[in-house]
C-alpha cells in the first residue's frame, strides 16, 4: 500500500475530510479545511491491518536496534501497540499530561533507563503533542531513534521544531499526497485547490 492508496483507503471511511466552507476548529485555535482522525481506522480490520504492516515495514527498513516501541496518546496508543505486537517488543505510552492521582504517572509501561526508542504518531500537525513525548522519554535517559506517523501536514513550524531536537521523522503519507489525491478524484477544483495551498502557508492566519 503506498502513500495515495493510504490516502485514498482513510478517505472512503471518513478518516479525512475536506470542509472549506465550514472548517474544523484545531485545540491550538486554528481553523482547518481538513480534518484527520486515524482512529476511525481501526475500526476497518483491512485498512488497520494494511496500515500496520506498512509501518511495520517502514521500521524494518529504517530503524535498528530498538528497544521499546513508544505510543503518543491517545490516538498512537492503539497503532503503537500493534506495531509492538508485530515485532515482539515492549510497548509504552506517553499521556499528555500527569495522572492526578495514584502514581501520578506521565509514562504508562515499564521504560528502561538508556533504552533506544521508536515514537509512534497518528499524525503530525505542529509537533506540540510528539515534543512532549519526547522531552518526557528523554529525561529518562533515554535515545529518541525516531518518530514514524501515518499523517504529517509537513508544516514548517514542525519541521523546524523536530530538526532542532535531532528528531528524524518518517511519515506513511502527507499533505502533498492528500491534494494529489483530491485532485485526482476531483473532490476539490480549482479555487478550493487555492485554499488549501494558502492555507498550508500560513494556517494560523487563514479564514474560509
Amino acid at each position: 500500500m503506498n502513500a495515495q492508496e493510504i490516502i485514498s483507503s482513510l478517505i472512503s471511511i471518513n478518516s479525512i475530510k475536506i470542509d472549506i466552507k465550514n472548517p474544523y476548529k484545531w485545540a491550538s485555535g486554528w481553523n482547518s479545511p481538513i480534518y484527520c482522525d486515524n482512529r476511525i481506522s481501526l475500526s476497518y480490520p483491512e485498512i488497520r491491518n494494511k496500515i500496520t504492516q506498512k509501518l511495520v515495514y517502514e521500521i524494518k527498513s529504517n530503524f535498528d536496534n530498538i528497544d521499546t516501541i513508544a505510543g503518543v496518546a491517545t490516538a498512537g496508543i492503539p497503532q503503537g501497540a500493534l506495531i509492538a505486537k508485530e515485532l515482539d517488543l515492549p510497548f509504552i505510552y506517553v499521556r499528555s499530561s500527569a495522572k492526578k492521582h495514584g502514581l501520578q504517572n506521565l509514562i504508562e509501561g515499564d521504560l528502561s533507563p538508556n533504552s533506544k526508542v521508536l515514537i509512534i504518531e497518528d499524525l503530525i500537525s505542529t509537533g506540540g503533542s510528539s515534543l512532549k513525548t519526547i522531552d518526557a522519554i528523554k529525561n529518562r535517559n533515554c535515545e529518541i531513534i525516531g518518530l514514524l506517523c501515518v499523517f504529517n501536514y509537513n508544516f514548517k513550524i514542525s519541521e523546524k521544531l523536530f530538526d532542532s531536537n535531532k528528531i528524524r521523522v518518517l511519515s506513511l503519507c502527507t499533505y502533498d499526497d492528500l491534494i494529489t489525491v483530491a485532485k485526482k478524484r476531483k473532490l476539490i477544483n480549482s479555487e478550493e485547490i487555492q485554499n488549501l495551498e494558502d492555507w498550508r502557508k500560513a494556517p494560523d492566519k487563514w479564514s474560509p
